[in-house]
């Protein structure tokens, strides 16, 4: 899946200036941060951002959520050195968003409060939901934690000229360390704003590089393609010569297996997203459910011409820079976007595109920890530990602590993963959000049938699944791209096992419903069904 050579990585740019410029990202960012938190007066700010977000600004929120490190630095990579078959992370992550606005937006928005699990339980029962949601939410969560670091890793490396694999894992670990304080001090609302900052720069920086690259070659695309395709058949890897880039199969069409496998990937991609916790999070800090689907709109049309640009930048990678020079840089393939900047801009542009990159992984990460410490203290220690007997302090207290242990498991997770493409980091947690949480969100939804056990079994069913295929997996052992190349436990032949997972999660769902004897209260299905559709109480929506 990627490649990384340490010995023949070249010094990009000054170390200084990038270092300086990625200083005045965080200080200012900080400095947002800092001053949101002033508003933080309870759970619901600290959570939520006190619903006080607008659909267009929530929007934008939610596209810097998703437009991670993954988006940026791993399919600008993905298209350099595979072409066509790059392409298709930024297809799968776009489709996707017609799932989450078609299916479960507006009415997640209208039948929860905080977490996911508040959707779950509201007509199911409270503890083992709420348990089974709290421990998906988390492993999402911290699958998605794993790729944001490693691209930390890379592109710190890249900039700062950091070959070690030391080096590198100190980055990641102040990177880790950043993103607690911004979570501890700000909430939701300091990482709202941050997000929605870090989107408007991201987008902006990768449509004037984007323009770069078109005016250098006239404003012909098809130019741009042309001398990809050149580069990469002057390759002086044998394999990489013989890639038409320009044409579906470099990475996934050499046989049986690789073409199940990108089924597979596809799968998890575009049903991952609806499940995703911290972007289902992110429909709660609007006002109305009508701005939760304005949001959607909104974050789809700029995610939509984010990923076009992904288009341009990673074919002008594979032409202006070459993918030989890509797979020798720290970082691997994670390195396009920045040395594509210094060709385009010198050592200035490389420094401002790669804080912003910067900036992103440090939102995301935010965001990410903050829905997992969320989903812990309200939906474990207030919903199942204390059973509703708590207080906000003390849930924001659970909380803070919550973010620390996930951000130090997010460092030791991101310093193991360091050096694997984060697009592909980022599939394996779609795939586990698409397996644990996807069906039974669904099933809640439009099922009146659908009780506890059929819940469960999806729930855990999904979960275990997916983490013991990916463990057992290459992505984990059997080569020298694996996280643990050493090892050889590789028996199961897919790198994404969302094609097994997800169908087998929603089959769980349906046989633990039918072959269970307990069924659930038909009133509150009934009142989740009404509130789901019209809306009617959402504003009165607790935790039952």
């Amino acid at each position: 899946m990627n490649t990384l050579t340490y010995a023949a990585a070249e010094t990009v740019g000054k170390p200084a200036v990038n270092i300086a410029i990625f200083a005045v990202f965080v200080a200012v960012t900080m400095v947002v941060v800092v001053r949101a938190s002033r508003s933080n007066a309870g759970a619901a700010d600290f959570f939520t951002g006190g619903r006080g977000f607008s659909g267009p600004q929530n929007g934008i929120a939610i596209a810097g959520d998703y437009l991670s490190a993954a988006s940026f630095l791993g399919i600008a990579g993905a298209i350099a050195v595979y072409g066509y078959d790059g392409f298709l992370y930024s297809i799968g992550f776009l489709v996707a968003w017609l799932v989450a606005l078609l299916l479960v937006a507006e009415m997640l928005r209208n039948t929860g409060k905080f977490t996911m699990a508040d959707v779950l339980s509201f007509r199911l029962r409270q503890g083992p939901v709420r348990t089974a949601a709290a421990l998906s939410t988390l492993t999402v969560s911290l699958f998605y934690l794993l790729a944001q670091m490693a691209g930390a890793g890379g592109l710190v490396a890249l900039l700062l000229d950091i070959k070690s694999r030391t080096g590198q894992s100190v980055v990641i670990a102040v990177v880790g360390l950043l993103m607690i304080v911004y979570v501890l001090v700000g909430g939701m609302k300091g990482t709202t704003w941050v997000q929605i900052i870090k989107a408007v720069l991201l987008i902006v920086g990768a449509a004037f590089m984007t323009v770069l690259v078109l005016g250098k070659f006239g404003f012909h695309f098809s130019d741009i393609l042309g001398s990809a395709q050149q580069h990469v058949s002057e390759s002086t890897n044998k394999a990489m010569a013989k890639r038409d880039v320009l044409a579906p199969g470099a990475q996934y069409g050499a046989n049986g297996t690789t073409k199940l496998n990108f089924v597979s990937l596809g799968l998890a991609l575009v049903l991952g997203t609806a499940g995703l916790p911290h972007v289902l999070m992110r429909f709660y800090t609007v006002p109305t459910a009508k701005e939760a689907r304005r949001s959607v709109v909104w974050a789809i049309g700029l995610i939509g011409a984010f990923y076009l640009f992904t288009l341009v930048l990673g074919y002008g990678a594979a032409a202006i820079v070459g993918p030989d020079r890509i797979l020798a840089a720290a970082g691997g393939q994670n390195a396009a976007a920045p040395l594509l900047a210094f060709e385009l801009g010198g050592v200035v542009l490389l420094a401002v595109i790669s804080a912003v990159a910067f900036a992103t992984i440090l939102a995301v990460v935010a965001g990410l920890t903050i829905t997992a410490s969320a989903s812990f203290a309200h939906d474990i220690y207030a919903g199942v530990i204390k059973r509703g007997d708590v207080t906000e302090s003390e849930q924001l207290r659970v909380s803070r602590i919550t973010a620390v242990v996930v951000g130090l498991l997010a460092i030791g997770l991101g310093i193991l993963a360091n050096g694997q493409n984060i697009a592909f980091l980022v599939a394996l947690a779609f795939a586990v959000a698409a397996s644990a949480n996807l069906p039974t969100i669904l099933y809640s939804l439009f099922w009146k049938r659908f009780n506890t056990t059929g819940a469960l079994w999806s729930m855990y069913g999904g979960l275990i699944s997916t983490i013991v295929l990916i463990v057992f997996s290459p992505a984990v052992s059997g080569s020298k791209t694996a996280m643990v190349p050493s090892l050889h436990i590789d028996w199961f032949p897919l790198s994404n096992p969302g094609i097994v997972s997800i169908p087998l999660a929603f089959v769980l769902g349906i046989v633990g419903t039918l072959l269970s004897k307990n069924t659930e209260d038909p009133a509150k299905a009934a009142e989740m069904e009404v509130r789901a559709l019209t809306g009617v109480g959402a504003e009165k929506a607790v935790a039952h």
